[in-house]
């Protein structure tokens, strides 16, 4: 698996829109009706989320905890009560289902829960993937690719970001070989702890095209 995406906690949605754009980054919006993400892709490797609520009303969260899904229900709830900024990372992968990981995952003793996803994005194109959740909130949850690649082609931000080159992401010791078995993408740099400590970027200066990092954090 590889790296999809990188979280990144919102309260106003908007008003992280503008100010992304504002940073330099062309910022898509995730669907046409009542969005509750905002999508800051590259051609290349993980995109950025912008997600200001899970995408699940309430009632969904209570069914899940009936029929013994509560832990989905408490990742949810993490992704709402999270403070603003990066938070968290999913893997994907490119097969249409998780055969593999779910083998990893159950050879190392996690539960977890399966259900498919879909959305209609601002160009009318219809996403449908597959998402996993571990039980385990401190393993990252995956996805299949999208059955359409919504990412544009050799392009470079305003701000001349041609890319995400490192994410540092914390967990606990005893997970981390099951993330290295489930990913091999050397985009994911993992430290014992919490959350992510440093996310860099690619950025293509035009003028002499030399290429340099700035961080998040």
């Amino acid at each position: 698996m590889k790296v999809s995406h990188v979280l990144y906690k919102v309260k106003n949605l908007d008003a992280s829109i503008i100010k992304f754009q504002n940073m330099g980054f062309k910022v898509e919006i995730g669907s046409k009706k009542n969005p509750h993400n905002a999508l800051i892709y590259f051609s290349d490797g993980p995109y950025i989320e912008l997600l200001n609520k899970a995408p699940v009303p309430f009632y969904i969260n209570i069914i899940l905890k009936l029929i013994g899904k509560g832990k989905v229900a408490e990742r949810f709830r993490y992704w709402k009560d999270v403070n603003e900024g990066f938070f968290g990372v999913c893997l994907e992968n490119y097969e249409t289902n998780f055969n593999k990981e779910e083998n990893i995952l159950t050879k190392n003793g996690q539960n977890y829960f399966i259900t498919n996803s879909s959305r209609t994005d601002y160009l009318n194109r219809t996403l449908k993937w597959k998402l996993l959740f571990p039980y385990e909130l401190k393993l990252p949850f995956l996805m299949t690719f999208f059955n359409i690649d919504p990412k544009p082609k050799n392009f470079i931000h305003p701000n001349g970001v041609k890319k995400i080159k490192s994410i540092s992401l914390g967990t606990d010791q005893n997970l981390i070989p099951i993330i290295n078995e489930l990913c091999d993408d050397t985009i994911l740099e993992l430290f014992i702890g919490k959350g992510i400590k440093r996310l860099t970027y690619e950025k293509v200066k035009t003028d002499d095209n030399n290429v340099f990092d700035f961080h998040s954090y």
